[in-house]
């Protein structure tokens, strides 16, 4: 019974709505709902609690895919693998790319090795996904999302423009906050994060992430006593982790400088308090 009532809400929602649109992660569908409103449904892939490294949808998220118009790419590891799929499944869908003008960092580590002193940079394999802890890239993934809608529904794109006027100015006070917030901490000021989500982050606003770990590899024990040290040398405030991620490492070295472990994921909800509450942490505020 509850399956069927769960099935004709569905439908409901999807009658109503003028678009049908799937997303991958939280942040998208903050910036497709407050674009699109009322007028667009929005599914989401990456339900909280789980990674967009690993994850594979459940039977009524496929529903959803078959009965999309669009599909916000943006980037993350399981489009790679599902995004054909998807296609498959529902040849009609349009898959828009939200990355398209955004040029993309690398994924770089601090490897400590054991014979060295000092860390070394190093890019890893693969370009960093998250690129909407930028605002200035937000602005531009929301310009794709208003392109896509206002050509799926030419006769609303007066409705989604001012819906997105208002949202760029949203943006705009983010990033004025965060400046705001930022003021006082000097250029190249490190944060350490377990797993490097911010690298978008920290080149907007002059800053250094630290990682922990890259690719989901945790930090041997000698490397373990360089990170501390160099923590040290950074004078470290705090380390960010993450939900989706194992922090025991995080922990240790938190505990021996005496900081806080903070978690806080790229994924979450509300993109704007998100960066916000980051920057107030890196700039030891309350």
């Amino acid at each position: 019974m509850k399956k069927i009532i769960f099935n004709l809400l569905l439908l409901n929602t999807f009658i109503l709505a003028n678009i049908n649109t799937i997303v991958s992660i939280l942040p998208e569908k903050t910036f497709v709902e407050a674009i699109g409103r009322e007028k667009v449904h929005v599914a989401l892939m990456v339900l909280p609690g789980n990674s967009p490294h690993t994850y594979e949808p459940k039977p009524s998220q496929m529903r959803e895919i078959a009965n999309a118009q669009l599909y916000f790419a943006i980037g993350v590891e399981f489009e790679k693998v599902w995004l054909p799929k998807f296609k498959n499944l529902n040849p009609a869908l349009q898959v828009v790319d939200l990355t398209q003008g955004i040029t993309k960092l690398p994924m770089t580590a601090e490897h400590h090795h054991e014979d060295a002193h000092e860390g070394h940079h190093h890019e890893t394999e693969g370009l960093d996904p998250h690129i909407w802890t930028s605002p200035a890239n937000v602005k531009k993934i929301a310009q794709h999302i208003f392109d896509a809608l206002a050509s799926a529904d030419p006769k609303n794109r007066d409705y989604y423009r001012e819906n997105l006027d208002t949202f760029l100015q949203k943006v705009e006070a983010t990033d004025k906050r965060i400046r705001q917030i930022l003021s006082s901490v000097p250029k190249g000021t490190a944060f350490m994060v377990f797993h490097p989500s911010w690298g978008y982050f920290a080149k907007t606003y002059g800053l250094t992430q630290l990682p922990v770990e890259v690719e989901g590899k945790a930090p041997k024990p000698r490397e373990l006593i360089n990170l501390i040290k160099e923590a040290k040398e950074e004078k470290v405030t705090a380390i960010f982790t993450q939900p989706e991620f194992s922090d025991s490492a995080a922990k240790v070295i938190a505990d021996e400088l005496h900081i806080p472990v903070i978690k806080v994921s790229p994924l979450a909800e509300d993109w704007s308090d998100n960066l916000i509450r980051i920057a107030k942490a890196i700039a030891g505020e309350k």
